[in-house]
């Protein structure tokens, strides 16, 4: 039998209102659309969403990188982009920084996250994707689920994890990349991505060679030069069998981080685990959100989903979120609420400081 490839491709064509959620007439367009796939150049496919952001998961034999399925996904989004722009609605076609597909859905704006593999006799699969904030949220939650024992008690007790994982991690402003092996190299690779606005783990691997996760590494704004609105990475994760267990895979998550994002893309604020229904950003244009659908992989098919954090369980660390959100709210306009000004480069600040740049007078001591 074939390799399996998933391929989970998201954009933002627009919202309503504002920044708050994707319009349901885009999720069926998108639906129906992969649906017509199915059998053809597709094996399964499911629409979701996650604030803004519309997000494809496609299951074919293809590979990574395949021209088709990556021209399937932009024809997608530029059909859903003629709905958004015909209801006005908030920043249609934002995602998409090109006028034609070019071979490659990389570079024109949309996020990508792939991994081909060979099934095993159960292959659960958990996909996660997040709003309002970038690609360098993941690598936090990476580390803990493949590098740290007391998040994942496997890494000690199963033998097929013990060995460790290789990390690869890309310089995104550079255009980059390293390998760094666990848990010899733990430390050095806890100096590179905890820089997340830089550094980004983009695959983690069994050191056999078994592909245990892989994610969406584009910045928006490195592609158009400006601030053109967040990148929303999303990111996959296979569990169970020599890799972590779905357990171990989201038990991070009740750890409520800070992440760069949020509104207007330009602060600092806790990543929030939600259920699909409540992956909707109002306050603030927030907070961050994060969602994950586990699936079981059969012969291609997504048997699924199940919404992982749909769990009272999660009820905790949504409340502290809430709680870091009013305490740097509180910070108004200062850092490090706001994000620092190597960060804010590529936001509306610029055109602001250009107003008063020429009243700057030197300083003579």
């Amino acid at each position: 039998m074939p390799k399996t490839t998933i391929s989970v491709i998201k954009a933002d064509v627009g919202s309503y209102p504002g920044h708050s959620r994707t319009h349901p007439k885009l999720l069926e367009k998108a639906q129906k659309l992969l649906k017509e796939q199915e059998g053809k150049l597709l094996i399964d496919s499911f629409v979701t969403h996650c604030g803004d952001d519309l997000e494809l998961i496609m299951t074919h034999t293809h590979g990574v990188d395949n021209k088709a399925v990556h021209k399937l996904a932009w024809d997608v989004f530029m059909e859903c982009t003629k709905i958004a722009k015909s209801l006005k609605l908030y920043g249609a076609g934002q995602d998409m920084l090109a006028d034609a597909f070019s071979g490659n859905i990389k570079g024109l704006g949309p996020g990508v996250a792939e991994m081909e593999f060979e099934e095993r006799g159960s292959d659960p699969v958990l996909i996660f994707m997040a709003d309002k904030t970038g690609p360098g949220a993941w690598n936090f939650f990476l580390y803990k689920i493949f590098a740290d024992p007391f998040n994942t008690p496997g890494l000690v007790i199963d033998p097929g994890m013990h060995d460790g994982f290789i990390f690869e991690v890309y310089d995104v402003l550079e255009k980059r990349k390293i390998q760094f092996r666990t848990p010899e190299e733990t430390y050095t690779l806890l100096s590179c991505i905890g820089a997340c606005s830089r550094y980004v783990v983009k695959h983690v691997w069994r050191k056999d060679g078994v592909i245990a996760a892989s994610t969406s590494t584009e910045k928006l704004n490195l592609i158009a030069g400006r601030y053109v609105g967040k990148d929303d990475p999303v990111m996959i994760v296979r569990a169970q069998s020599g890799l972590p267990s779905a357990g171990e895979v989201v038990e991070p998550f009740c750890t409520p981080i800070i992440v760069a994002g949020w509104m207007r893309g330009s602060h600092h604020g806790p990543l929030m685990p939600v259920a699909v229904c409540d992956a909707n950003c109002t306050r603030f244009d927030g907070p961050p959100r994060v969602i994950c659908l586990g699936f079981q992989i059969s012969n291609g098919e997504l048997v699924g989903p199940a919404d992982m954090f749909d769990d009272p369980a999660f009820d905790r660390v949504r409340s502290r979120c809430n709680e870091l959100a009013d305490f740097v709210r509180d910070q108004g306009p200062f850092e490090p609420h706001r994000l620092s000004l190597g960060e804010m480069e590529y936001t509306t600040l610029p055109g602001i400081e250009k107003k008063f740049g020429k009243r700057w007078e030197n300083i003579s001591e």
